[in-house]
């Protein structure tokens, strides 16, 4: 993904999540990463510990990177959180390059929220 589709689409994830939680401010990576874990996680609950914030994040990098064959999904604990296995090592360095990849794959996954829910244009 050219660097210029990947700002424009990004900026679209940013602006859904933005509308969909009537929020005032475009969310940043983390706030991201952390919806995507909730939503993986499949419950909400009205707060989450600094621990469980923590694992929400590492949930969504397990399944961004699963796309691209770093983890793959193993099941879920007696709680019902889901745990992943690494398949090998994140062969992307630097804080830009591996912010840039999570990004990518955040776009991804919104895209097939979109598309299975009938909005993807």
């Amino acid at each position: 993904m050219e660097s210029w589709e990947l700002d424009f689409e990004w900026l679209r994830v940013q602006h859904y999540v933005k509308e969909v939680f009537d929020k005032d401010s475009l969310p940043d990576l983390n706030a991201v990463l952390f919806l995507i874990g909730i939503q993986e996680l499949g419950r909400w609950k009205g707060s989450f510990t600094k621990e469980e914030k923590q694992d929400l994040m590492h949930i969504a990098v397990c399944r961004l990177l699963s796309y691209d064959g770093y983890y793959t999904f193993e099941g879920r604990d007696e709680d019902g959180w889901p745990h992943y296995r690494m398949l090998r090592p994140l062969d992307v360095k630097g804080v830009a390059a591996q912010e840039r990849l999570l990004k990518e794959k955040a776009v991804q996954y919104f895209r097939e929220i979109w598309r299975e829910a009938g909005e993807e244009e």
